[in-house]
This record gives C-alpha cells, structure tokens and sequence, in this order.
C-alpha cells in the first residue's frame, strides 16, 4: 500500500502553474508546458511503460483487467461442464423421460438455442441426411416415403419455450394448445430445404404429429402451409383411438400402417427419441436435437 500511495503521490502532484507528471508521459506533447523538454524516441518508451504501469497498478485497486470489457456473468466453468454433460445425455437418450430442464442449466440452454449453436447442430444434421438422400434409388412406383415430425422438427417452438425458462419450467398443457391454435410457429429453415428436396425428388412426404386432431388440425395445417410446407402426401394428427397412448405407440402403429399399404420409409426425422423408437422405424433415423423438452 506505501508503494501505490508514493505512486499516486509522484504522478498527480505538481506544484501550481505545472502539468502533474502523469499528464507528460501519458498525454503525449500537447498537455506539455515545461520549456525546451522534447519528446525523444526514449521519452516515448518510457511514457508507453509508465502507461502500463499506471494502468496494472489501476487494474489492480478496482478489481479488473487491463484493457478488458466487463460483461455479464457466466456461469462457474463446473457448472457450465455440467450442463453441457447434461445436454449430450438427454440427446444421447441416456435421460428416457426426464421432466424438465435442471433450472441452473437455464443459461447453458439459452445460449445453446439463442447463441448459434442449435441453427449450426440442425444444419449439419440436415447435411448428413441430404447425403444419405442422394444415394436413395427410388422404385418410381408412387411408394417412396419419408416421414417427418412436425414439433421442433419441421416448425419451431422456440419462441414459446423462451417464455417457460427455456424447459425449466414444467409442460403447461393449456398453454401450449393457445400457443399452437396462434399459428405462429416459424419453419426451421433447413429443414424446410429438407421437405422441399424430398416432395421434388418424388418422396411421398407424410408429416407425423402427436398433436390432437379435433382441436388443433385446422390451426397446424395453416401454420405448415403459411411457412412453406406444401406439397406433402398427408398430415396425420392423434385421433381418439390413440389417445392415452404413449408417443411410441401411437407413431409405431401409423408406421406399420403406411408399410401395409405398401409404403417404403426410407427416412424418419424427429426431435424426440419417441419419434425414432418403435416399429417399423424406416430404413434411416435421423434426430434433431431439442435440449428444452422430453415427450415421454
């Protein structure tokens, strides 16, 4: 402390009618009034150390870093580890069933989803499965099909689950249903340019959603058509034969209907595990990843 004391002492004192020192080595020659003093190369040098000094010894009385930018505070690295731990169980399908989002991971999946991450995860995945698409041999028989979930596969909730912490949050039945009846539901874009290779390739493309058919049909199938999914061979809702049932019920059995009717599945996209478990899967699952929610 006697240091940063006769620091302070020897560059802000000055008798009157002269410049304190620090305003010599740090402000350069225009705050200089002493006669016939010229900045030479050293000076230079030496007003550049002094800088650093006064800045360092500054840093450290406040508590920061030099030439650094105070920001928002991140979460704890241990946290932020656990939650990246917890991200990749949930999408490895290690957590079947888990309720909502640990609330001090809310950060750690907002960034996921907000910060560019979610967009680029999607947009690779959709690489992979127009590479695969590439190499389908189609029979030319009208019976080449894809599925595609509906839900955070084809049209994003996103802007929904922002208002419910991200998951934390626990599933608001009533709520969701106003949501959906808004129609506001904005088309992932890749996947978008998915749909559309797939409907001009000759895929017969069936969008498969657990969504109930009385009361939300006519809203999902304007929100599909408003944000360009058009062209598809059906869109099948849960019905009342299938409520109660669990997800993979309810989709393994539309499934196995389709290959009854002689349909091929060559692909089946979904955000949810219970999109891809099941019967009659198809010759290909493909996972979106959704860290805000589990359908059980």
């Amino acid at each position: 402390m006697l240091l940063v004391h006769a620091i302070f002492y020897l560059l802000f004192h000055h008798p009157p009618n002269q410049p304190p020192i620090i305003s010599i080595f740090v402000f350069g020659p225009s705050c200089l009034t002493m006669e016939g003093f010229m900045i030479s190369e050293m000076a230079k040098r030496v007003r550049d150390i002094l800088s650093m000094f006064v800045l360092a010894i500054f840093s450290k009385v406040i508590g920061t870093k030099p030439y650094s930018r105070r920001s928002a505070p991140a979460e704890p690295e241990s946290e932020a580890n656990e939650c990246l731990s917890w991200r990749l169980s949930v999408e490895a399908n290690n957590m079947p069933g888990w309720s909502t989002v640990p609330l001090h991971c809310l950060s750690h999946v907002e960034t996921y989803m907000m910060g560019g991450q979610y967009e680029q995860d999607v947009n690779y995945i959709v690489e992979q499965i127009e590479s695969y698409v590439s190499q389908v041999v189609l029979k030319g028989d009208g019976c080449d099909a894809w599925i595609l979930d509906i839900d955070d596969t084809c049209i994003s909730n996103l802007f929904y689950y922002k208002d419910k912490n991200y998951g934390c949050d626990p599933f608001d039945p009533g709520g969701f249903v106003a949501w959906v009846m808004k129609g506001e539901c904005p088309a992932i874009p890749a996947v978008l340019g998915l749909f559309t290779k797939l409907v001009e390739g000759g895929f017969k493309v069936f969008l498969l959603t657990g969504r109930d058919q009385q009361i939300l049909a006519p809203a999902t199938i304007a929100n599909l058509h408003n944000q360009g999914f058009i062209g598809y061979h059906r869109v099948i809702f849960r019905n009342q034969s299938f409520k109660g049932k669990s997800a993979v019920v309810f989709k393994s059995e539309v499934r196995k209907q389709l290959v009854e009717e002689g349909y091929r599945i060559w692909g089946n996209v979904g955000d949810q595990w219970t999109d891809l478990q099941g019967e009659c899967l198809g010759n290909r699952t493909f996972k979106i990843p959704n860290p805000m929610y589990c359908v059980p």
